[in-house]
């Protein structure tokens, strides 16, 4: 057995956003208006059709139960005496989630997912039958029905050896669902309409806010917080819509964002933005390999001797220190350096993850150091 300390084989991703390049965009794509939002919805049904890939519903009652409620709705009843004994491998019970985008109508189609709750193994060819869906006040806003598209496959032998790609006991139904009810919306509270940002920052706020005064006129809007700019809405609500389409093409420039470092430690991957910069310090890489190798031995005992034949273990242990290097980051540092510095040095995923935070023990990495 070979344990290696290095992780060479995954993928280090070095994502470098455009350094020093301005750029506009519109106050649609970095802003919503207040009121505008969606809504999640959920759901209990049932999907059936299955091939033989359902719960086991001798081991998941509620399964029975639901298709017992189901049939008596249909004036099919079934003996209490049978329902604990009965085997329904073509159904599932799932849940039922959507979202309800904003200014959604009744009569306009929305996709859902529906995941197995139980213990099916697929929903390959399931249809859900129709299933309520409830928003948080516990009110129905649509009504999903439709067949399950799942993106996984699994198959299993008769022997037990089984083989899978992705998930199959979870899938989607495009346009699965009709809106029964609407959400009331309002743009606009006391004459005024609200901007809330998407990523929230002083400096983006006032430019969002300077640039509705230099097109709509002194005093038309103000920036409340780092999230919100407070617009004036026309006097004619009739005029509403018009305005804010208005206001949403005009185009600001948003201000940098936050100095961040992602690190995605389950798969390597390391994000770093154009605005991380690192103070003079100076970084020793080097990699440690643990070799560890199992010879067990045969011990024969003698003949006529009455003993047994064992396995005597036999263990080598090796480490050893290879590769090492040091690099120094001068003043000012910028993510191209960074990146240059750490691929000489041939540093692996976990090695940058450990370069990363040490910098930031140290001081020396002027940014937000994010693990997930």
């Amino acid at each position: 057995m070979r344990a290696t300390g290095c992780f060479r084989g995954a993928l280090v991703l070095l994502t470098c956003l455009a350094t020093g390049i301005a750029h506009a965009e519109r106050i649609t794509d970095i802003a919503q208006v207040a009121g505008s939002r969606s809504n999640q919805l959920v759901g209990y049904g049932l999907a059936v059709g299955l091939d033989n890939s359902g719960d086991q519903t001798t081991q998941v009652p509620f399964t029975t139960q639901s298709i017992t409620n189901m049939l008596q709705q249909f004036g099919i009843n079934i003996p209490a005496n049978m329902v604990n004994r009965t085997q329904l491998r073509n159904s599932a019970a799932v849940m039922v989630t959507a979202e309800l985008p904003p200014f959604a109508k009744p009569g306009q189609a929305i996709d859902v997912t529906v995941a197995s709750i139980g213990n099916a193994r697929s929903l390959r060819g399931g249809e859900l039958l129709l299933t309520p869906l409830h928003g948080a006040d516990g009110e129905v806003y649509a009504m999903a029905q439709g067949s399950v598209a799942i993106g996984g496959i699994n198959g299993q032998g008769a022997s037990g050896s089984s083989v899978q790609i992705n998930i199959s006991n979870s899938g989607r139904i495009p346009a699965g669902a009709t809106v029964e009810r609407a959400v009331p919306t309002m743009l606009s509270n006391g004459g005024m309409v609200r901007l809330n940002l998407y990523s929230p920052n002083f400096e983006t706020a006032a430019r969002v806010a300077n640039a509705i005064n230099a097109q709509l006129g002194r005093g038309t809007a103000v920036a409340q917080d780092a999230a919100t700019i407070v617009v004036r809405a026309p006097a004619d609500p009739g005029q509403t819509v018009a305005y804010l389409a208005t206001i949403e093409a005009i185009n600001v420039t948003p201000a940098d964002a936050p100095a961040k470092v992602i690190v995605n430690s389950r798969t390597g991957t390391v994000v770093i933005n154009s605005t991380v910069q690192v103070s003079p310090a100076a970084v020793s890489h080097g990699s440690i390999t643990v070799t560890i190798s199992e010879n067990p031995q045969v011990s024969q005992p003698g003949a006529f001797s009455g003993g047994q034949t064992a396995i005597v273990p036999q263990s080598s242990v090796d480490i050893s220190e290879n590769g090492a290097h040091m690099f120094r980051f001068g003043p000012g540092v910028d993510l191209n350096q960074i990146v240059r510095a750490v691929n000489e040095v041939g540093a692996t995923p976990s090695d940058l993850i450990s370069i990363l935070q040490a910098l930031k023990e140290a001081g020396a990495l002027h940014a937000q150091l994010i693990v997930i």
